[in-house]
């Protein structure tokens, strides 16, 4: 095939302005981003998969900013200030994305979120409770509404978990289907002229102060600018970034009747995360019962993750009702040191916008754009 390619493919298919790597959440949002400031800048995307890979499909679709106890953490490693600037930065981020799209056209509910505790956790809900007022100060500037997490102990027999005895809710988280988000980033694109071409994996990058070379199985693409936007996956390519990829292991049950739980779900400090989706329960997680082996790029799942999937569900959030897993699937993250993503030129003409550690639906618009600012001062 690539000793086949004609005078008119290679003319207009394998160069632009722009080379983006990567047609998930970021990479998307930062080719809209160009082509409505720049319209004349031809925007080419490269995707690996047949879908976008890693996580922007493939995740649970929560539209959260951070339960308390996930906050707790973050703040000892940011500090209060830095905290409150990456839940701005979420916050705006889901509000782009909403502007963007339509809360129709992504499913978007706010149905509200609640953070679970067992017993045994005293001392966690103890701190967590203690902080609440803390972060809903914090946060009041961001959202413009007061007392935003509270107390929701009356649920917890209406929803009929098991073995908790402690729910604080955020009353702005909500859920979105991260497919019908990406079938519209896709489609806004592509109505601005943004090229996407799919199983198109890049394997080198040359650059030199003119342009950029990228090596692929398809043959040889010439750009301007190159924005790698692979997140877990960009250590392919810049090795020495300082990206971590963490796989997440989901199940989806068949449709239960009469199902009582609504909203999102975070337990264990955010490690697991369900929801209910067409009558269904939506689960994830337990990459913290073996970070080693979930740090990894390949999809897949484990017996020790699926066997504590299955037992949450049967001990926990669903403890009379009989329930089947119909479905798995896994989605590779990007996690790192810090929480703030990497939006940097990393070489001359190559950027890259990665590392959204678990927050792309919050993260990604905004991380998109800022991408697409740094090239534009420089295109």
């Amino acid at each position: 095939m690539l000793n086949n390619l004609s005078y008119w493919e290679k003319k207009n298919f394998f160069n632009a302005d722009v080379i983006i790597i990567g047609s998930g959440i970021v990479g998307v949002n930062a080719a809209i981003s160009l082509k409505t400031a720049s319209p004349r800048t031809s925007v080419l995307i490269l995707e690996r998969g047949f879908l976008p890979s890693g996580a922007s499909t493939k995740n649970a679709g929560f539209a959260c900013f951070g339960s308390i106890s996930e906050l707790i953490e973050q703040e000892k490693l940011t500090g209060t200030d830095g905290l409150h600037q990456l839940i701005t930065k979420r916050w705006k981020g889901l509000l782009k994305l909403r502007s963007l799209l339509g809360d129709e056209n992504i499913a978007y509910q706010n149905n509200g979120g609640y953070e679970l505790f067992r017993p045994e956790q005293h001392l966690l809900t103890e701190e967590c409770l203690a902080k609440m007022g803390h972060f809903n100060s914090l946060i009041e500037d961001i959202v413009g509404q007061k007392d935003v997490y509270g107390v929701a102990q009356d649920k917890i027999n209406a929803f009929g978990f098991n073995h908790i005895d402690m729910l604080i809710d955020n009353k702005l988280e909500a859920q979105i289907d991260p497919g019908k988000m990406m079938k519209m980033l896709l489609a806004k694109a592509a109505a601005l002229g943004v090229q996407i071409l799919n199983n198109c994996k890049v394997q080198e990058i040359l650059a030199d102060r003119e342009e950029v070379s990228l090596r692929t199985d398809q043959g040889i693409f010439t750009s301007k600018k190159v924005l790698l936007t692979t997140n877990a996956f960009v250590n392919e390519l810049l090795p020495d970034l300082p990206v971590v990829p963490g796989r997440g292991q989901v199940v989806v049950t068949k449709p239960i009747q009469n199902l009582k739980i609504k909203g999102t779900f975070h337990y264990d400090k955010g490690y697991y995360y369900f929801r209910n989706i067409d009558d269904r329960i939506l689960l994830g997680g337990g990459r913290n019962l073996d970070f080693g082996a979930e740090e990894t790029t390949a999809f897949g799942d484990t017996v020790l993750v699926q066997n504590a999937l299955y037992n949450l569900l049967k001990e926990v959030i669903l403890p009379e009702t009989a329930f089947e897993i119909e479905h798995k699937w896994s989605g590779i993250m990007a996690f790192g040191p810090q929480f703030s993503p990497i939006i940097e030129e990393v070489k001359p003409n190559v950027f890259c916008a990665v590392r959204c550690n678990g927050m792309g639906i919050a993260m990604g618009s905004h991380t998109g754009e800022e991408a697409a600012h740094k090239i534009l001062q420089v295109l």
